[in-house]
């Protein structure tokens, strides 16, 4: 389910170069919407690898492997996604507010948004005590 958005992010962001704009911006913003870039493409590569895994070294079945292989995995797309999200709302920010502090403070809460809702709250639930009164 992920995946058909992270497609259209990448696609997005592949065309961004043909805009007129793009040639404003700075140098380390173009290196930085080309990392951003990167980053998503690594993200598509970890997301896919689960099921390319699955399906080549050990399909019709379900092993503790794969599982914690997978879990693994999706952790480390979801990392690399939110960080290249991150550096292009920093660039369109950049953009929009014209100031880098404004925009790096965008980005910023951004990204420890996407770390605490996919990252702290499962691990502080992962704390709370499970059972019946839970």
């Amino acid at each position: 389910m992920v995946l058909p958005g992270i497609q259209a992010l990448f696609g997005f962001q592949l065309i961004a170069v043909f805009n007129q704009r793009y040639a404003e911006l700075s140098a380390f913003e173009r290196h930085a919407h080309l990392i951003a870039l990167a980053l998503v493409g690594v993200s598509v590569a970890l997301i896919m690898t689960p099921a390319a895994y699955h399906r080549q070294a050990e399909p019709g079945k379900l092993s503790r492997y794969f599982v914690r292989l997978a879990s693994k995995l999706l952790a480390w797309a979801m990392l690399t996604l939110a960080w290249g999200i991150c550096l292009e709302i920093y660039i369109v920010a950049r953009m929009t507010v014209e100031t880098a502090a404004a925009s790096a403070v965008i980005a910023g809460a951004l990204l420890c948004v996407y770390l605490g809702a996919w990252f702290v709250f499962p691990r502080l639930r992962l704390r709370r005590p499970s059972g019946p009164s839970a």
